[in-house]
């Protein structure tokens, strides 16, 4: 726990000051470097939703994820730095509409969360790379990335991230000239996402029966 962490910092500050003892000092520096990189991260993420709601760019989303890429590698935690390296090609290719700067973040993610069996990162990894393919016109390669996503997150039990994937799929299926496979793909988001009650899933999945032609 954070608060934890803090009080043992405090405790060793206290015994090497008052006691002279500086053993437990690298440890704590590398507890509090591990703290502060799980929290420029969740400030990150949450400086992101508030984005996605109100589609206003916060700078200081970047620097959050900056300095928990800094941190993992300073750490050496090569899971921290596969999320945070995801996180940082995300606000490239979502806040600022930049996929070529968010590629090699999304690629280094990829191959980090492979190493680590990281399959949730992973997971978001290559749904991401799936925009990156589809923005380049690459359809086919898209929806394999995106499948393999959605594979992963059924295995893990992730349920508003595979109804997610399947109204991506759905869209996918009406570029590629099927419109017609995209109904039993949104039918399934549809399904998903209100047995675990993600209704930003549940929009997504209307505004894409209402956007496909020919349904």
């Amino acid at each position: 726990m954070a608060d934890e962490r803090l009080e043992q910092a405090h405790q060793i500050y206290e015994r090497s000051v008052f006691g002279g003892d500086q053993d437990g000092i690298p440890a704590a520096m590398r507890d509090l470097d591990q703290l502060e990189a799980d929290l420029a991260l969740a400030r990150g993420q949450l400086l992101h939703a508030k984005f996605l709601d109100d589609r206003v760019e916060d700078e200081s989303e970047l620097a959050c994820f900056e300095r928990a890429v800094w941190l993992s590698e300073h750490l050496a935690d090569e899971r921290g730095l596969a999320e945070s390296l995801f996180w940082m090609g995300t606000f490239h290719q979502v806040v600022r509409q930049d996929h070529d700067t968010a590629l090699p973040f999304l690629e280094r993610s990829r191959e980090l969360s492979t190493k680590v069996g990281d399959t949730l990162t992973l997971s978001y990894a290559l749904r991401h790379l799936c925009f990156v393919a589809r923005a380049n016109g690459q359809l086919d390669l898209a929806q394999d990335l995106l499948m393999e996503s959605l594979r992963l997150r059924r295995e893990l039990g992730f349920s508003p991230g595979v109804a997610a994937n399947l109204v991506g799929l759905a869209y996918l299926a009406a570029e590629q000239g099927r419109p017609a496979d995209a109904i039993p793909l949104l039918d399934d988001a549809a399904n998903v996402a209100a047995s675990c009650g993600a209704s930003k899933i549940l929009s997504l999945v209307d505004e894409a029966r209402a956007a496909i032609p020919t349904m």
